[in-house]
């Protein structure tokens, strides 16, 4: 059946690529090449990356723990951000947060509860987790739109005054977070048991004893460590040929940032919420899906502005319109489907039949 050692198959399947990336660049085979084989190196790192981080998360205890989750949740989203927004790939970079947003509400919920809906009747999970995320993620929403809205609702806006206004909403938004990791971690923690639980029983049949894990630990930042590095290696390689390749293709940044990288940058979370969704723990599926959104949204988002400003690249918050718009409809039919506290297999068809619509809308959208 479809578990652990399905990551690991994959991993395996894709590290093969990692060298060829290297001498597709080094002996200038093509940007076609560096593209896919890049592309797919991003892939098995990105599924070590995501195991180290909840390893060590684990490791280290809930606070400790929730914070590591925190900074390296979405590593290879932040990491090809980061190296894009070096590279002066703006409109990719502010459409790479559009859609990993879509993609955790939209694509892994929708798989999840799709999955685990043909297998059990009906599933549920607790609407209380599903309401508080829900309304962090309907601020977060209302915020990243903003400086959208002043821009189409006023006749002339200085542009100083956008950056300006990303820079606040920046600044609010990662206080935000830090107020969301301090109601998860140590005020309301008791909503959020689930959490760790995440971290332990889908890599691990059995409890290992905690001396063992400890022991392990040097092991698994070693890991952590060398997986970052590696990703931003490839995130390198990849991002340098992303416009070229893209262009011959004729995709537009719009598409490439919206679909295209968040289905590269976050493979291994397809794979978790999958798996956890056919064990029947969409408790699990639901705090992966609503939190990576909220790590997207109320963290990357804001850090990407802030390094922005300090690189001397325009990167504000003044998204496509199409963009808030298609934001609006996936936070929307989200908490709509969630806040029952139950789903099954129709309502993960509804949620993936709206992913795709906006995919094709992206696609055939001239921006």
């Amino acid at each position: 059946m479809f578990n652990l050692n399905f990551e690991k198959i994959i991993a395996a399947l894709l590290v093969i690529f990692i060298p060829l990336s290297i001498a597709a660049d080094w002996l200038q085979w093509g940007s076609s090449y560096v593209f896919i084989y890049s592309a797919c190196s991003i892939i098995p790192l990105s599924i070590v990356l995501s195991t180290a981080t909840e390893k060590v998360a684990v490791v280290t205890g809930p606070s400790l723990g929730g914070l590591i989750n925190a900074i390296f949740g979405s590593a290879t989203v932040l990491i090809i951000a980061l190296i894009a927004l070096r590279e002066g790939l703006v409109d990719i970079v502010k459409a790479s947060i559009t859609g990993s947003i879509l993609s955790d509400l939209l694509l892994f919920l929708g798989l999840a509860m799709l999955t685990g809906g043909l297998r059990y009747k009906e599933q549920e999970f607790q609407p209380i987790l599903a309401r508080v995320n829900g309304l962090s993620m309907t601020l977060a929403a209302i915020a990243i739109a903003l400086p959208t809205l002043v821009i189409n609702t006023s006749n002339m806006v200085n542009g100083k005054v956008i950056s300006h206004l990303s820079i606040i909403v920046a600044t609010v938004l990662i206080i935000v977070y830090g107020l969301t990791l301090l109601f998860s971690l140590k005020t309301h923690s008791y909503l959020y048991d689930v959490g760790l639980a995440i971290k332990r029983s889908p890599h691990s049949p059995a409890e290992k004893p905690e001396e063992d894990e400890r022991d392990r630990l040097s092991f698994w930042i070693i890991i952590l460590l060398t997986a970052t590095i590696a990703v931003a290696f490839e995130s390198d390689l990849f991002v340098n040929v992303i416009d070229s390749v893209t262009d011959g293709l004729g995709l537009t940044p719009l598409f490439t940032g919206v679909i295209l990288l968040p289905l590269i940058s976050d493979v291994a979370g397809i794979v978790i919420v999958i798996r956890l969704a056919l064990k029947d723990k969409m408790d699990l599926v639901v705090a992966t899906a609503t939190g990576d959104s909220l790590l997207v949204s109320l963290f990357v988002a804001p850090i990407l502005v802030l390094a922005g400003l300090i690189i001397h690249q325009g990167m504000d918050l003044n998204f496509n319109p199409f963009e808030v718009v298609a934001l609006a409809v996936a936070v929307t039919v989200t908490n709509l489907i969630s806040f029952s506290g139950r789903s099954n297999w129709l309502d993960g068809t509804l949620l993936l039949a709206t992913y795709t619509i906006l995919g094709v809308a992206f696609f055939y959208h001239p921006a």
